[in-house]
């Protein structure tokens, strides 16, 4: 259950959030809820969230895994089940979206790259951090200098968001369950 009340004050600016939110993610998200208790947080977290939207140096598969492995370390449930949806959206293989959480023990999920930049995203993750030169070296020999800077700043950014939603208390809201296949409903025999 949230902490915070999902029922802020109605201002302008809200109901523009909402009628935006609606109709880009189908409801109104939770944590535009919570933040709308404060407008000029609210503003500020938005026009953040849309010129993050448009980085575009980094894989948007690594970006997906490194976002998801750092919201699974921290344990907010809203963010895996909105980046688990959204990555979905955008074309993300299912199976490795599923196994972010495990990623360690998934065999032939993942490839070399994306295992370096969920470790990446772990150790960014950590209370205190434990990135290594080693592992700063070789992302930037894979990714190169400009993808790098996006990936450190995203996982970053994913710290924030995953941070701030877990303090709030706010868990999924099913967005995930709007991409799962359902399980085929056992055959029923004729007597």
């Amino acid at each position: 259950m949230a902490r915070i009340s999902l029922t802020p004050p109605r201002t302008v600016l809200y109901r523009i959030g909402e009628w935006y939110s609606r109709r880009t993610y189908g409801t109104v998200l939770d944590p535009g809820k919570a933040y709308a208790h404060n407008s000029a947080v609210l503003m500020a977290t938005t026009r953040f969230e849309l010129r993050l939207a448009k980085w575009n140096k980094l894989d948007p598969g690594l970006k997906a895994l490194a976002v998801m492995a750092s919201a699974a370390m921290i344990g907010c449930s809203w963010c895996m089940d909105f980046g688990y949806w959204e990555s979905h959206e955008r074309g993300i293989d299912p199976e490795k979206l599923r196994n972010v959480p495990n990623w360690r023990t998934a065999r032939g999920v993942y490839t070399d790259l994306e295992r370096l930049v969920m470790e990446y995203a772990e150790a960014m993750t950590e209370t205190v951090p434990t990135v290594t030169d080693e592992m700063a070296e070789c992302l930037i020999g894979d990714l190169g200098e400009a993808a790098f800077v996006e990936l450190t700043t995203m996982i970053a950014v994913e710290n924030l968001r995953s941070r701030v939603n877990s303090a709030f208390g706010l868990v999924g809201q099913g967005f995930k369950d709007r991409c799962e296949v359902p399980a085929p409903r056992p055959l029923t025999t004729r007597p």
